[in-house]
């Protein structure tokens, strides 16, 4: 089992800045992969950034130049610093593991609301 506890979420004016925290616990190990989706009202949930133990990152093209995923292998934290904010990016923010092993984990979600 792994769980992710996740802070950071807010109400922030369009232009400003936002970052988040993702910190797992439990049954990590391994090669794995942690970040971040989000789920707006009536829309799917979408990836926004993943990044592996490694260090490789993926972004989704909305948020490339505005985002940057990073984590802290020692203390098992992923961190997303949205930087340049939309009101389209208003939306419930779920942290994510990933290992092959195990599978897939979610966390509780955090609100993060844009105002225009």
């Amino acid at each position: 089992q792994v769980q992710l506890v996740e802070s950071g979420g807010g109400l922030v004016q369009a232009g400003g800045s936002l970052r988040l925290s993702c910190a797992a616990s439990g049954n990590i190990f391994g090669r794995n992969a942690m970040g971040w989706y989000r789920q707006a009202p009536g829309k799917q949930r979408e990836l926004v950034a993943t990044i592996t133990s490694g260090g490789g990152a993926n972004y989704a093209d909305s948020v490339k130049g505005r985002f940057t995923i990073s984590r802290d292998n020692a203390k098992n934290t992923v961190y997303l610093q949205m930087n340049s904010l939309k009101p389209e990016d208003t939306a419930v923010y779920y942290c994510n593991y990933f290992q092959a092993v195990i599978g897939s984990y979610w966390g509780q979600g955090t609100q993060v609301t844009v105002s225009s």
